[in-house]
């Protein structure tokens, strides 16, 4: 086919349509060429188009206490993940609820001793800004942790951490302890918050331990979206990220999902109406059952220390999961920390250790971005029954690591790559010791043995094309364009920019893809207000679409 004949074709392929309906986008009214001010911030439209994808950049923070270098690895990301928009998901006027990892460092605040426990806060701050440098102002911002709350794990933590916290309340204009009512977080306790305001009440119609949770406001709001940033680390559960992270958004004494089911966990008693009356012979049931099927190191003795105690602590996780939305999940890996999760680990003097690993993980679903975390850890994701469970409950759509959608994130250009190709941080953690009917295992190890996929029933998660197809991302444009490109298999492509007369403007790219899905951003430069079409040509066929260019 010539190429006016291409054209012809391509543009009647389109008639009677509007130009974003054709494209897939949401259509924007426009006055002449020109699109209204920003109202709101769009997160990346290929990680929205595809929410089992796991995405990691790597970043170059010389040092762990470089704060300078941390800040520009957050704010950095932030302005890559959210764009400015008309109309966008995350509007001006609603909040943005920003989960760090802010659990207690047993007074050693953000000392180097202490850092690794928490989420990098220099990282946090610097997300703050990007956000706020696309135009999302900062009292619509906030930042919780239900750990501080009343009774809770630790109420004093405030005085270690709060200092550092006050610091971005005055940079960003961001809420941490403050209420609508003028009250203090850390003065609170679960009698004095008014159900439907400073708490978010979710019923849990399918949960196994829970009938109803509790969140900080605005945690777990309809309107919020929330961006869950957790922390590099091992734990006692294993590894400690975006997972478990979010447990902190509940209030005590609900937020303690690492306690048993005796009534000393369960505290005040009055709570223990949103608790399954039955649940006890739940967790029994559904323990003998995963005992039977062979979950990794489930037969650990011990109803608090073992398999009976982690399968406790994950139906209550994925109980809390299945009613919450988040908007993104967050790995920050700039150096990762080893240990129990806390001050305890296989370092000098019984001591965790920090490593400067260097990566960000990000993606939609919070279970498969922390099987790669896990792996990068150096740890095999199918020993942690955690996944095991949450796959069960239709929470992941797999647990084979290989078969998660891996894209490597260069200045906001994500490409297909091998998990198996990846540098890996071992860090060693305590989880469920192998030191019973025999067995010797060091107290701080790597949950690393083999594991035999094969045994787990799944659908591929991600289907690629039959022949290469070409997706325009965003549409109209006014700064950039962003196309998504699928191929079945590798292959040699170029990605061209024709005007409304069928002239050549431009040449995309015009090298070798390989097989899966890439994304590929068009600069126009001076290009005049109007109409584009972009073709993408292999050997033996072609894709195009519309641009819609407004100056």
């Amino acid at each position: 086919m010539k190429r006016r004949q291409f054209l012809e074709t391509a543009i009647a392929a389109g008639a009677g349509l509007s130009v974003a309906n054709r494209l897939g986008a949401s259509p924007l009214r426009m006055r002449g060429n020109a699109l209204p001010a920003a109202d709101s911030l769009q997160l990346h439209p290929f990680i929205t188009a595809h929410p089992d994808a796991v995405f990691i950049r790597r970043t170059n923070v010389p040092d762990k206490l470089d704060t300078a270098a941390k800040f520009s690895a957050g704010s950095a990301l932030a302005g890559e993940l959210f764009i400015a928009a008309t109309g966008g998901d995350i509007p001006f006027a609603n909040a943005v609820a920003v989960k760090p990892n802010l659990t207690c460092t047993s007074g050693t605040g953000n000392t180097p001793a202490g850092m690794g426990i928490m989420t990098d806060i220099p990282f946090v701050d610097g997300v703050l800004q990007g956000l706020r440098d696309g135009g999302f102002p900062g009292h619509n911002m906030f930042l919780r942790e239900g750990n501080w709350l009343g009774d809770g794990y630790c109420p004093s933590e405030y005085a270690v951490t709060g200092p550092m916290l006050e610091q971005l309340v005055q940079r960003h204009g961001c809420h941490v302890f403050d209420f609508p009512t003028g009250r203090m977080l850390k003065d609170m306790t679960l009698e004095t918050l008014q159900p439907g305001t400073e708490v978010i009440w979710r019923d849990v119609p399918d949960g196994v331990i829970f009938k109803r949770i509790g969140y900080v406001a605005p945690y777990n709001d309809a309107d919020t979206f929330l961006l869950n940033i957790a922390k590099f680390k091992t734990h006692g559960m294993g590894m400690t990220l975006t997972v478990k992270n979010l447990q902190g958004m509940a209030v005590s004494p609900y937020v303690s999902f690492c306690e048993g089911l005796d009534s000393t966990a369960l505290r005040p008693p009055s709570v223990l109406v949103d608790f399954q009356p039955d649940r006890e012979q739940r967790i029994d049931a559904l323990y003998a059952e995963h005992l039977a099927k062979g979950i990794p190191r489930w037969d650990r003795p011990g109803r608090s220390s073992g398999g009976y105690w982690m399968e406790t602590w994950a139906q209550r996780t994925c109980d809390s999961h299945s009613v919450t939305s988040v908007g993104l999940n967050v790995i920050e890996g700039i150096y990762g920390h080893n240990g129990d999760g806390f001050n305890a680990g296989p370092g000098p003097g019984g001591t965790p250790q920090d490593f400067m690993s260097n990566v960000l993980v990000f993606g939609k679903n919070a279970f498969l971005v922390d099987m790669v975390g896990a792996w990068l850890a150096g740890h095999e994701p199918g020993n942690f029954g955690l996944f095991h469970i949450a796959l069960e409950r239709g929470l992941c759509p797999t647990i084979i690591p290989d078969e998660i959608p891996l894209y490597d994130w260069n200045a906001g250009e994500p490409t297909p790559i091998l998990l198996s190709e990846q540098e890996r941080t071992p860090l060693l953690s305590p989880y469920l010791r192998r030191d019973y009917d025999g067995q010797s295992e060091d107290q701080y190890h790597l949950v690393n043995e083999p594991f035999d996929y094969s045994t787990v029933s799944v659908s591929p998660v991600e289907v690629r094309p039959e022949k290469p197809e070409l997706i325009a991302l965003q549409n109209p444009v006014r700064e950039s364009a962003l196309f998504e490109l699928r191929f079945p298999r590798d292959c040699p492509a170029r990605l061209e920019i024709f005007n409304s007369v069928g002239q050549r403007v431009d040449v995309v790219r015009d090298t070798r893809f390989a097989a899966g899905s890439h994304s590929v951003r068009w600069n126009p430069g001076r290009l005049g207000a109007g109409m584009y079409i972009a073709r993408l040509s292999t050997a033996g066929s072609a894709a195009a679409v519309r641009i819609m260019l407004l100056r």
